[in-house]
């Protein structure tokens, strides 16, 4: 069995030799995350070519995504590296000050003063901390500590319940989307995006930049949910970014949440990606926790589409272990997932001829139990169409575009092939797919299999044409 839900791997020195780099593709990983947090544009580079490099020793389509920094709110430096603030202590957050000490620290984010009042709580390091604001004194934050521990240098803030006003994309944000776009990448994805004006504005960049990368909306603030409709009608799908999202909102709310984006996102055709501390134990132990187990299943049973690991792969000590760990998670939990296709056809509405085949395509393969779906396409819609429902029945998207292989290697329950199309002839091409597809050892002579196709060939969104073959019954035309 072929597993169906996508796994994105971050790129960082413990998973950069091109031996480790070669050794994940190997494990299962579809997309590389570069964290443009960290690193120069010429290390991003150089990851891009050895990622690339390393997949076509294997022989795998990876995809390659990059996460854009997005606003620092971070306290500063301090002159000893770190402070333990004692629960009851006055501190302050200064946006004047240098270096910081045990009374005071300074801030990244320079606007924070404007952005708080007296009564509210603000929250560092993940939560690990938190701070109740008494009062604003022009570029100083004067709090007491409600809950204290070890602070270390640039940790991020958050303020509970949401409201900072930065902006999702920086001046350094809008330097690394043309970096990506040199790139080549297949995905941008934009940090703490408020509205779908934020999502507006790094796609036109990307575009002005020569990119038609899809754009993920990380999730992470509070404005964020109360925008998700909109967001997503501006994204190509969404990360659900359980970190930053869980302090501002609340622990205790992010699960229901994942679920509630996940489905909104299916329902748009969007694609979906599940982050933070999927198995972070890995980061030091070579196997994971049975929460971290559960954690995993549980995104893949709510229908994401990918994934993601992040200190696990980028720093961890067992980034192919974890790996490994996490497709074997994927595979038994994808085994127990009920299909509801035909519950969930009966709401569906089809406007465009393409989509109605898409659909056509997958209901059709459920109930003849069919061996794989053959989606000729030039821009991967239809697949898209076919993944965000699920059938049962792995769907292999032909194309002859690269980049359209790029982007549909995250979809879930879709496996992209390379497959040239050098004439118009629509039978000789449904015969190509039927070989390449005996050649890849995905079916033998005597199955059944779903073939789409578009005619004109070659038009982008012409999908009109549904065949159900058996594999070996006719001669080459």
């Amino acid at each position: 069995m072929s597993r169906h839900t996508k796994i994105v791997a971050t790129l960082g020195p413990a998973s950069s030799d091109p031996a480790v780099l070669e050794r994940l593709v190997e494990a299962g990983i579809d997309v590389v995350r570069m964290n443009f947090s960290h690193g120069t544009a010429e290390d991003h580079m150089a990851r891009a070519l050895a990622v690339r490099e390393a997949a076509a020793r294997v022989g795998r389509c990876v995809g390659i995504l990059a996460d854009l920094q997005g606003p620092k709110i971070r306290v500063g430096k301090f002159e000893e590296g770190r402070i333990t603030l004692e629960k009851g202590a006055a501190f302050i957050l200064d946006a004047a000050c240098g270096m910081g000490n045990a009374e005071r620290v300074g801030l990244d984010y320079k606007d924070l003063p404007r952005d708080v009042v007296a009564g509210d709580i603000l929250l560092l390091d993940d939560g690990r901390l938190k701070l109740q604001v008494e009062k604003v004194r022009g570029n100083e934050i004067h709090t007491r500590v409600l809950q204290g521990g070890v602070l270390s240098n640039n940790k991020g803030i958050n303020r509970q319940g949401g409201g900072l006003t930065a902006p999702a994309l920086t001046a350094k944000d809008m330097d690394d989307i043309k970096t990506a776009a040199a790139l080549e990448v297949d995905f941008v994805a934009v940090s703490f995006p408020k509205s779908a004006a934020d999502m507006y504005m790094a796609r036109q960049l990307l575009r002005a930049a020569g990119s038609h990368a899809c754009l993920i909306a990380k999730i992470e603030r509070t404005e964020a949910i109360a925008n998700l409709e909109e967001i997503l009608d501006a994204s190509d799908g969404i990360m659900v970014a359980r970190g930053d999202l869980a302090v501002e909102v609340g622990d205790a709310t992010v699960p229901a949440l994942q679920k509630r984006m996940i489905r909104a996102a299916r329902d748009k055709n969007k694609i979906t990606i599940t982050a933070t501390q999927m198995m972070e134990s890995m980061i030091h132990s070579p196997v994971p926790t049975r929460a971290e187990v559960s954690d995993v299943a549980n995104a893949v049973l709510d229908g994401t589409d990918a994934v993601m690991l992040s200190a696990e792969t980028a720093s961890g000590n067992y980034p192919v272990e974890t790996v490994e760990s996490m497709a074997r998670v994927c595979l038994e939990a994808e085994r127990s997932a009920e299909v509801t296709l035909d519950r969930e056809m009966l709401d569906r509405v089809f406007t465009r001829i393409d989509q109605s085949i898409a659909m056509a395509a997958i209901w059709t393969a459920h109930h003849l139990k069919v061996k794989a779906i053959a989606a000729l396409t030039q821009s991967g819609s239809t697949a898209l169409w076919m993944s965000r429902l699920n059938c049962g029945v792995p769907i292999y998207a032909l194309t002859p575009d690269p980049k359209a292989m790029g982007t549909m290697v995250l979809y879930r329950e879709v496996y992209p092939l390379l497959m040239s199309q050098q004439h118009t002839d629509r039978d000789l091409l449904l015969w190509e797919a039927e070989q390449l597809l005996i050649n890849q050892g995905v079916v033998e002579k005597g199955d059944l299999i779903v073939l789409t196709i578009g005619e004109p060939i070659g038009c982008v969104g012409g999908t009109n044409t549904l065949k159900i073959v058996r594999v070996g019954e006719h001669p080459q035309p």
